[in-house]
């Protein structure tokens, strides 16, 4: 988050801020619930692609990958791109990947496109957070957050039960094809009401007189320590953890601390990061993001 973006007197996006904050949350509620709502019809879908169990586990882990892989670049996405683009194309890619994947005739088509979407979703919580802190004042911003904030405990909450009961009532791939509808009135209202502050705008038109350096060493270091974090604590209990005879888990468990040294040690060399960790010396950033990572072990 830019020093801009902090500043009171900073210029706000155009519109109706509670219009606003009821066409972004939609579709981070979209994407969070989708992050629960596959679990309960996962055998359901394994018997409708005659695919094993421990094959179909796959579909989960494959999105939650892709997703976390996607989280801490998002602010590079947004920058370059500009975030009502970047927000749009997201909600676009995820609203037709959830329609591919409900149409999928094979396991692994399914995974390929649970991989589109979780790469596509994972840039719309962070997307969500900044539109609504400059679509409201700054005396307003708590409340802002509260609504966000409700809506991404709310729909992991609900998501077992309402994936439960469209698999039974109807079947699992209208677990994929709700977000269809969703999506598209979500695309719509974004695109209609969203806009790039000023502050942002220039922002882009800077970076556009600049030589684009793309880091392409922190993005494949953050792809190795992502995947290898996710796929062993996914897998793990299946293979049987650091027990595993077959050295899986142990390799996954080596690639995800190298990696994760690699990248520390590399993105706070590098002049622009595609993870920026000096955000980190910041005390009370810190703190709360080591206070998620504990709540969140606790779950």
């Amino acid at each position: 988050m830019t020093v801009a973006a902090l500043s009171p007197a900073r210029s706000h996006a155009a519109g109706n801020p509670w219009l606003v904050a009821a066409v972004v949350v939609v579709p981070t509620f979209m994407e969070v619930l989708d992050t629960t709502i596959a679990v309960v019809a996962l055998r359901y879908i394994v018997g409708g692609l005659s695919a094993t169990v421990d094959d179909g586990e796959w579909v989960l882990t494959s999105y939650l990958a892709a997703n976390a892989i996607i989280l801490p670049i998002t602010g590079w996405l947004s920058a370059h791109l500009g975030r009502r683009n970047y927000f749009l194309a997201s909600i676009a890619i995820f609203t037709l990947s959830s329609f591919l994947c409900g149409i999928a005739g094979s396991l692994g088509q399914l995974i390929l496109f649970r991989v589109v979407q979780g790469l596509a979703g994972g840039g719309l919580q962070p997307s969500s957070q900044g539109v609504l802190l400059d679509a409201f004042p700054v005396e307003r911003q708590g409340m802002a957050m509260t609504l966000f904030g409700l809506a991404a405990l709310i729909a992991p909450v609900i998501g077992p039960t309402l994936g439960g009961w469209i698999t039974d009532s109807y079947s699992w791939r209208w677990v994929f094809f709700i977000n269809v509808p969703v999506g598209l009135l979500a695309l719509a209202g974004c695109h209609a009401l969203l806009r790039d502050p000023d502050y942002l705008v220039t922002e882009r038109m800077e970076l556009r007189k600049q030589p684009l350096h793309f880091d392409s060493i922190g993005l494949s270091l953050l792809v190795i320590v992502m995947v290898s974090w996710e796929v062993m604590l996914s897998k793990g209990q299946e293979w049987d953890w650091l027990g595993d005879p077959f050295w899986r888990i142990q390799t996954l468990a080596i690639f995800f601390a190298m990696g994760l040294v690699g990248l520390i040690f590399w993105e706070l060399r590098h002049r622009n990061p595609v993870v920026n960790f000096r955000p980190l010396g910041e005390r009370n950033f810190a703190a709360c993001c080591i206070i998620i990572f504990c709540a969140y072990l606790v779950l």
